[in-house]
């Protein structure tokens, strides 16, 4: 072959590899609503690496059995049994290496007396990483969109490919 059969075949190559890489992160980070709704606790532990970190508003979750006892626990699945639905919209995903970031946003919609109400509008910043097992999120980041400066500031440093 040619160098520049080799080059070309090289960069298809990088090319698929990054589309690969960006669809299982969307895989992974869209799995997690269906999954946490379905009270699937080892799956959904499974998103984050061992000592991957889930910080919420309302909790600070630091490994995958702190992360398993969230959705095990009984105020989530009090959410389950009442009715809910945690919406994970599209992530908008930036791959370097075998480290990425992506944004999102998210919707808790709860069944009331009244119907489905959206309980929260949440910002999500994940951070992640290759491992032997497939892409992991390390951190996820997420903060309710109720006009304090941090939730916007966490979507700009994703859409910007950056950690906040």
């Amino acid at each position: 072959m040619s160098t520049d059969t080799d080059a070309r075949l090289a960069a298809l190559e990088d090319r698929l590899r990054r589309l690969e890489d960006e669809r299982e992160i969307l895989h992974l980070i869209t799995g997690y609503g269906p999954l946490v709704d379905a009270g699937a606790s080892d799956e959904v532990a499974a998103l984050w690496t061992e000592d991957g970190v889930y910080d919420v508003d309302e909790v600070y979750l630091g490994s995958q059995e702190d992360i398993r006892a969230m959705v095990l626990s009984s105020g989530h699945q009090g959410w389950i049994t009442g009715g809910c639905a945690h919406f994970v919209g599209p992530a908008r995903v930036t791959i370097d290496g075998d480290e990425a970031v992506a944004i999102c946003h998210s919707l808790m919609v709860v069944n009331t007396e009244a119907g489905f109400v959206v309980r929260r509008a949440t910002a999500n910043h994940w951070q992640l990483r290759r491992t032997p097992e497939g892409w992991r999120a390390t951190v996820r980041t997420s903060r309710v969109l109720d006009g304090r400066a941090e939730s916007p500031a966490l979507l700009e440093a994703g859409a910007l490919g950056r950690r906040p």
